[in-house]
């Protein structure tokens, strides 16, 4: 909740466009998902908004113009499986939830609402829609019982951990349609339907991606260090090519046409 003042200081306002005065109000131009005109098709204008049945009849490219959509729908998704819980400075998991709460605020501020969705060892976990003050706080205090149930979850399970692709994919469609979505994960063990998954959830609504990290990935220290791997077994290792390893995630992310911003370390910062 501390989180408000901080999402609030790094906001920046857009400047307003000048619009024409009218005796009438009117709904403005945007990228809504109700249909404000069909207009020939002009250079810049998207491709994904061409209407068929239109272009079939005027025998010319017709694009679907859109109302702007002033309602902000947030949906959150916070990765708390196993490997997101771990950190030197702090847990990847807990700068994924403050992060994802900044947000949140930004986004009820503005009079949207929130959801958010927690994937866990045991299952996906979800909170309905809320705007205001109020939203806020169900959205901070299903965060935080969904970390501390994510922990009791992970110290239960044994084995390797829960693809990201499958409950991200049911996240998406608990939100409601034309909402944005923000991600944030580390990608660990994505599962081999990700990329399937990325294009139905685009389908639905844009998504974002905060892209987790911890101080040891961006720069680990040289040499054999000591580890235990999922089995508990241990063993020495090089970590030399974690940094490498999360720049080629973060470039296939983006070929993707994701919008990745990166977080971590000890203050939340980029």
């Amino acid at each position: 909740m501390a989180l408000r003042g901080r999402a609030l200081a790094g906001r920046r306002e857009a400047p307003a466009l000048a619009r024409r005065p009218g005796s009438a109000p009117a709904r403005p131009r945007g990228q809504g998902h109700e249909i404000r005109e069909l207009r020939p098709y002009v250079e810049g204008d998207d491709p994904r908004w061409i209407d068929a049945a239109a272009t079939a009849r005027s025998g010319a490219p017709q694009v679907r113009a859109f109302h702007e959509d002033r309602d902000r729908a947030l949906t959150l998704i916070a990765d708390f499986r196993r490997p997101m819980l771990w950190g030197v400075a702090r847990f990847r998991s807990v700068a994924a939830a403050e992060a994802l709460m900044i947000e949140a605020w930004r986004a009820l501020e503005e009079g949207g609402t929130v959801a958010a969705a927690a994937l866990t060892e045991a299952g996906l976990l979800w909170r309905a829609p809320a705007g205001r003050a109020r939203g806020a706080a169900l959205v901070a205090g299903f965060l935080e019982r969904a970390h501390a149930s994510a922990l009791a979850a992970s110290a239960l399970t044994e084995g390797s951990a829960r693809e990201l692709a499958p409950d991200l994919l049911r996240a998406a469609r608990l939100a409601p349609r034309g909402a944005s979505l923000l991600l944030a994960s580390a990608f660990d063990r994505p599962g081999a339907s990700l990329d399937a998954a990325f294009g139905e959830i685009r389908r639905r609504g844009p998504l974002r991606v905060l892209l987790a990290t911890e101080d040891f990935e961006r720069a680990p220290p040289t040499g054999l260090l000591p580890y235990l791997d999922e089995a508990g077994e241990a063993g020495f290792g090089r970590f030399d090519g974690l940094p490498a390893r999360l720049a080629a995630l973060k470039s296939s992310l983006e070929r993707q046409g994701l919008q990745v911003s990166e977080i971590g370390g000890p203050d939340g910062a980029a």
